[in-house]
């Protein structure tokens, strides 16, 4: 998911878009996954010196992705789409009515993990690999990167909420993965998201993905591992719950009933009873593709 906060920020974004060739070639993208530039140069009519120009520009906005392949053929450039959701706010935020906090990977409050399972630093392995125990290691709060095949970790998240003040909108964003042996691109996994015991619904992940480094990645993690995940946008408010702008329940604010007193305990589950126990693995900094933990915002309005 790309999240342009504001109009401004996305001009670059915009100008990018502002081309019917460069809109099909998402379009194509879309349809066929990974085409490469001898391929998209067909299909569109083009020579590659003309493609090249609309490639770099949708590379440059992170709109697709473009990376070197070895083939029968010799070296050749496979484009793919980089994220699969683009949500633009056309309203910008207060500043003095949201609060925003973030928390590391490793700061979970509660847990219930069965292997595969493990979690790392930028620097190495936490314990050993498989063995839920060290999910309890004081250095679990240096991690990067938390990863099991069923079970949960919880969350406790900051409320700075005051007695004058009522939540509008509360904003989950975080870099999710399935969790597959090794990796696995094609890997589903039912990830489900609570909030204070309430369910609030689930976003099935397509994969557990190594088919490109990861940009934060650590250079002693092994290119077969697991590399990155997509970024997910989790919000709660008076319509519903979404992710990603896509609704996935009916639970609202008022439903969860939360106020300047409330503890916030966020869950984030793959049960053995979901559809598919493909697993969960959360990037935190140093990790994937986005240099972010679970970061929060709090949009509030005044009582009364």
């Amino acid at each position: 998911m790309i999240h342009v906060e504001t109009l401004r920020a996305g001009i670059p974004i915009f100008r990018a878009l502002d081309s019917e060739v460069r809109i099909r070639i998402l379009e194509l993208l879309e349809e066929h996954q990974n085409l490469n530039m001898n391929e998209l140069a067909e299909k569109l009519g083009l020579s590659n010196g003309a493609l090249t120009t609309h490639v770099k520009l949708l590379d440059a906005c992170k709109l697709i992705e473009v990376r070197t392949a070895t083939g029968k053929h010799g070296t050749q450039k496979i484009c793919s789409l980089h994220e699969d959701r683009l949500i633009i706010d056309l309203k910008t935020e207060s500043a003095d009515r949201v609060y925003d906090s973030e928390i590391d990977v490793g700061l979970y409050s509660d847990y219930e993990v069965y292997p595969t399972c493990g979690l790392a630093t930028k620097e190495r392995i936490v314990g050993e690999w498989d063995d839920p125990r060290y999910f309890a290691d004081p250095e679990r709060v240096n991690a990067g990167i938390v990863w099991f095949t069923k079970g949960f970790v919880e969350y406790r998240i900051p409320n700075y909420l005051k007695p004058d003040q009522k939540p509008e909108e509360l904003q989950f964003s975080f870099e999710l993965g399935s969790e597959a042996p090794g990796s696995c691109d094609d890997w589903p996994s039912d990830i489900h998201f609570s909030l204070n015991g309430r369910m609030l619904g689930y976003w099935t992940s397509p994969g557990d993905f190594a088919d490109a480094r990861g940009i934060f990645t650590p250079s002693w993690w092994d290119p077969i591992w697991n590399q990155y995940g997509l970024l997910k946008l989790l919000s709660i408010n008076a319509y519903g719950t979404f992710i990603d702008g896509g609704k996935i329940s009916d639970v609202t604010l008022d439903d969860l009933g939360i106020t300047y007193k409330s503890g916030l305990s966020l869950r984030l589950a793959v049960p053995e009873t979901a559809r598919n126990v493909g697993g969960l693995t959360i990037y935190g900094k140093n990790f994937g593709n986005y240099n972010q933990g679970i970061r929060t915002r709090i949009r509030w309005a005044q009582l009364g």
